[in-house]
């Protein structure tokens, strides 16, 4: 990875870029006692994976800071006593707070055009968070800030949220269930934590639509998850004409996952990035950011997100 721009260089076109978005902060994340499985040890796998790979133009590697505003943009997902009650029981709070940070770093890269998409390897993840409390191993919930953020800082009206988490990111959907100007479109195993994703959440009141859950069954393949994503993602994308797409890039739907009985592939993973590239390609100018949910098969893990960067970084 490159740490620094080169404006003379034609490594440095836009279309040729993709943000690698990590600080080392994040290993020092303690998760609570029940939630050890989510350890350091799936970032450092990633990195070791990212540091033997040939990627040509090779990844923009981005070091998050605390964003000034972050408290701010928290308070637009989440309720004040659920950041209080993260604050009393979070071990690491000042990490889940640089975790959704990293976030508005994507995004900030993306939108001043240094890159065209990016990729937030963070702990802990997000999807599951939304005014509970610590939750599925989530705090606050990343891509819901992110995508607040976008509306609020860089005037975006419609977001689309694409999850391929093996479980269902029932903090996202509530997060914005009634809210027409975000897309929420979430693939994975009804049966399994946290026991949500009905079809039939469909939204509510002007939100009615903008809920799309796809349950897949145990043992679901690249062609099944391809299938859902071309049959039910494309057309609701084109319907809703997205000005930015986030996706929760969980890679325990990845076959050999400890906590997931699905069964994609690499190259199922690349052919999903595949998808939502060409949907972003189309409405939004390629605008992408995927932030890192679940995965706990590190070797697996690792070898997925590498497949997933390698489809981001093509023209």
């Amino acid at each position: 990875m490159e740490t620094t721009d080169n404006p003379g260089s034609a490594d440095n076109k836009r279309e040729h870029r993709t943000a690698f978005v990590f600080s080392e902060k994040f290993l020092r994340h303690q998760p609570l006692a029940s939630d050890d499985v989510e350890s350091s040890s799936r970032l450092k796998a990633i990195i070791r994976k990212i540091e033997s790979a040939q990627f040509y133009p090779p990844l923009l590697s981005v070091e998050p800071e605390m964003h000034p505003e972050i408290c701010k943009y928290i308070e637009l997902v989440h309720s004040r006593e659920h950041i209080d009650r993260v604050e009393m029981q979070a071990h690491s709070t000042i990490i889940c707070r640089l975790a959704a940070s990293a976030i508005l770093s994507g995004i900030d890269a993306v939108m001043e055009n240094r890159v065209k998409n990016a990729f937030c390897a963070v702990r802990p993840p997000g999807h599951h968070a939304f005014d509970k409390g610590p939750f599925g191993f989530c705090y606050f919930n990343n891509v819901a800030i992110g995508a607040r953020y976008l509306q609020k800082k860089w005037k975006l009206k419609k977001i689309l949220i694409v999850d391929w988490d093996f479980h269902h990111g029932n903090g996202t959907e509530e997060a914005f269930y009634d809210d027409p100007s975000v897309l929420y479109f979430s693939t994975h195993k009804l049966e399994a934590f946290p026991r949500t994703g009905l079809r039939e959440r469909q939204g509510i009141g002007e939100g009615f639509g903008f809920n799309i859950n796809i349950p897949l069954p145990c043992g679901t393949t690249d062609r099944e998850i391809l299938d859902a994503y071309k049959e039910e993602l494309v057309p609701a994308a084109d319907n809703f004409r997205p000005d930015f797409i986030l996706i929760s890039a969980g890679f325990d739907s990845r076959k050999g996952d400890l906590l997931g009985d699905f069964d994609v592939t690499d190259a199922g993973f690349s052919r999903l990035t595949g998808i939502v590239m060409d949907i972003a390609a189309k409405h939004c100018s390629s605008r992408i950011v995927s932030v890192l949910e679940g995965g706990y098969n590190f070797k697996g893990l690792a070898s997925a997100v590498e497949a997933h960067l390698a489809t981001l970084r093509q023209p």
